[in-house]
């Protein structure tokens, strides 16, 4: 596979890589970087890579702006028999990302022009950061500052993944301020969030027949409630076909937790409202409320092009394995 638009082979971890990653996440499509492999595509290897690893999360965090936390993911693949470094990148939300110690310029921001990484011209860095997102849920302060987060340091625990004195700022809890922001206040122990399911007897909303309020705490223990109902309503239907029995469940398990997934994830929590889940005779409707996210045309949505719309949450929903490492 040879380079491309959306594939980088780099055949060892160089001082550039922070500009590779920057103009994958400034491009509409984000990209995958391979260290291992030299330009033509030989499979050379890594050596040493967990620590090769941490280094590069390392400087992913501290040399980039906006942050890109959440937005990035990096693995070990084998090739060939030997181990490769793969670093997946999307689309930032907030372009035009940068590398820190240049700024918002010419010799800091870079977009993904057929297979090279080229630098932003000033006219392009100037329009993306106009229409910046300036009212994320990690710029809104939360409206309650005496959060307490018992529910998710359990569920970090239960994960293996201990969150320190620092998870606040680690996890990106806080706005420019330092003052507790609205991802803080989902996945603080008590909110005034409700995540609402339904279901309904016939076809339509006429007939109510059980009715669901989780939420009012972390955001996590809603989405693992939700899934939780959901997989009880997800029926197996058996039928007998030439003496066998085929059993097949009534929506793929799989493509089913993708889209509850999608709908926290992805949901505009600036409405204070969450995402619905209603069940009837014949369907399954989910409901996550906002349009397009900035930067994303209805083209590009129905073509694949993935935009984060909450990558603060994105990344708590990863570290806890709720979304696969390839999300």
């Amino acid at each position: 596979m040879p380079e491309s638009n959306r594939i980088e082979y780099k055949q060892k971890l160089t001082d550039d890589l922070e500009k590779e990653v920057v103009a994958f996440l400034n491009y509409h499509e984000g990209g995958v970087i391979y260290l291992g492999i030299d330009k033509f595509g030989k499979v050379v290897g890594i050596t040493e890579s967990d620590p090769v690893q941490l280094l590069i999360k390392d400087r992913l965090k501290n040399n980039i702006l906006p942050s890109c936390m959440g937005l990035f993911d990096i693995s070990i693949e084998i090739r060939d028999e030997i181990e490769v470094i793969k670093i997946i990148v999307a689309s930032g939300p907030e372009k035009p990302y940068y590398v820190k110690k240049y700024g918002m310029s010419e010799k800091g921001a870079f977009i993904r022009t057929g297979s090279a990484c080229e630098p932003m011209p000033v006219k392009m860095i100037e329009t993306l950061f106009a229409k910046r997102t300036r009212h994320s849920i990690g710029k809104v302060r939360s409206p309650r500052q005496d959060l307490v987060f018992e529910q998710l340091h359990i569920y970090y625990d239960a994960a293996g993944k201990r969150l320190n004195e620092q998870f606040a700022p680690n996890l990106e809890l806080r706005n420019e301020d330092g003052d507790y922001n609205y991802v803080a206040y989902l996945m603080a122990d008590i909110n005034r969030i409700s995540v609402k399911t339904a279901k309904y007897k016939g076809l339509d909303r006429v007939d109510l027949i059980e009715n669901n309020e989780y939420g009012h705490a972390s955001l996590i223990k809603a989405t693992k409630q939700v899934l939780e109902k959901v997989e009880l309503e997800n029926r197996t239907l058996t039928r007998i076909i030439s003496r066998e029995r085929e059993e097949t469940r009534l929506w793929n398990p799989v493509a089913l937790r993708e889209a509850i997934i999608n709908a926290f994830v992805h949901n505009d929590y600036t409405r204070e409202i969450a995402p619905k889940f209603e069940f009837f005779a014949d369907r399954l409707e989910i409901t996550s409320y906002g349009g397009l996210p900035q930067g994303l045309s209805r083209q590009e949505f129905f073509e694949g092009f993935s935009v984060p719309r909450n990558k603060e949450i994105m990344r708590i929903f990863r570290d806890l394995d709720l979304v696969s490492q390839g999300y």
